[in-house]
């Protein structure tokens, strides 16, 4: 494989990676090649990124590389989190917090079931904001996660319980996009 595509694929997969990063074992095994060969492209990414007009940077630690921002643009990052934007949910997001709204306590594996698709980003996205939480571990096989609605979700669509929910039939693989929209059209979210 070429330096400049390994580069390439290196950095999107720190990219993906997100806040985890990944050793240099796990990139070498991603991208089939030695652990020597990651190293080396890792270190020119390390110089392309220390250049004056590049926003990112490299980090490792403990074996794991990370993509970051650079420490000199801080100011601007702490004016952006000072003033963030609205933004709004991902469909696969909203059809997420309908599931649990509804379904509560409920699994990963189960709301996985329901939508037909894996729901990772979309459960990660919902606990960010703090919409669901973590509601222990369900007793079967490898103990679970289940998760709930939290009191932020009741305070941002203006309930004071689950019991104003509007009332929606089971939800089924076949309905939980028409059942998400029609949760969010009653709660009057586009506005």
């Amino acid at each position: 494989m070429k330096t400049k595509n390994m580069k390439a694929i290196i950095e999107g997969l720190l990219f993906a990676s997100g806040d985890e990063g990944m050793t240099i074992k796990q990139i070498s095994k991603i991208i089939e090649t030695s652990e020597e060969h990651v190293q080396s492209a890792i270190v020119e990414l390390k110089n392309d990124y220390g250049q004056e007009d590049r926003g990112l940077t490299m980090m490792q630690a403990h074996e794991v590389v990370h993509l970051t921002t650079k420490p000199e643009h801080s100011e601007y990052y702490k004016k952006m989190l000072e003033n963030p934007s609205p933004t709004r949910m991902s469909q696969a997001a909203l059809e997420t917090l309908a599931i649990i709204a509804y379904k509560q306590p409920i699994t990963k594996t189960e709301i996985e079931n329901i939508r037909g698709v894996g729901s990772d980003r979309p459960v990660k996205t919902l606990l960010s904001r703090s919409l669901i939480e973590e509601a222990g571990r369900k007793d079967s096989p490898g103990k679970p996660i289940l998760y709930n609605t939290t009191k932020e979700f009741l305070i941002y669509f203006g309930l004071t319980s689950l019991d104003e929910l509007p009332e929606i039939s089971d939800l089924t693989e076949d309905n939980v996009t028409e059942e998400a929209d029609l949760f969010f059209e009653k709660m009057d979210l586009d506005d």
